[in-house]
């Protein structure tokens, strides 16, 4: 039980950042789901997937800046939302090319496809924008935050 605990204490923030860019991720499907849908009904595949895109992108900013990774270096808003999108615009290209893929190669023009590229690219390009992320966007605080705070003695004479 002791090697459990060393491990979770080793890995801690890690752990709590992938579940909070997981639930702020899943959020962040939700709404690109819904948005890609609705585009769908006026747009092509590839136009819907760039508009979808962009409003998500929003969100997931919002929700990682400021839940996500709040305990991380703050290194200008401009800085952190361009290179956020400039990460998410490659996560696109991975999006587009599986939907383009799944669209005109393969000639599947069915929505079940569809959604199941678009399933795909999400995962593939999940895994990118965690890591360039943590690598580019979101820095290391040059000073550790404590996890908690030290407890003060007492003594009685």
């Amino acid at each position: 039980m002791e090697f459990v605990k060393r491990l979770y204490q080793r890995f801690a923030t890690l752990v709590h950042e992938l579940a909070k860019f997981g639930t702020i991720g899943a959020l962040a499907f939700v709404v690109d789901f819904v948005a890609l849908n609705l585009f769908r009904q006026g747009f092509g595949p590839l136009t819907s997937l760039v508009f979808a895109t962009i409003i998500s992108t929003t969100f997931a900013y919002v929700g990682n800046r400021w839940w996500t990774f709040r305990h991380r270096e703050q290194s200008g808003l401009g800085r952190e939302y361009f290179l956020f999108f400039l990460f998410n615009g490659i996560a696109l290209l991975i999006r587009l090319l599986v939907t383009g893929f799944t669209t005109y190669t393969l000639g599947l023009h069915d929505l079940l496809s569809y959604n199941i590229a678009n399933v795909i690219g999400v995962g593939l390009g999940t895994l990118f924008r965690f890591w360039s992320y943590k690598r580019w966007v979101f820095l290391e605080a040059t000073e550790p935050v404590p996890a908690e705070l030290p407890e003060v003695e007492t003594r009685q004479r």
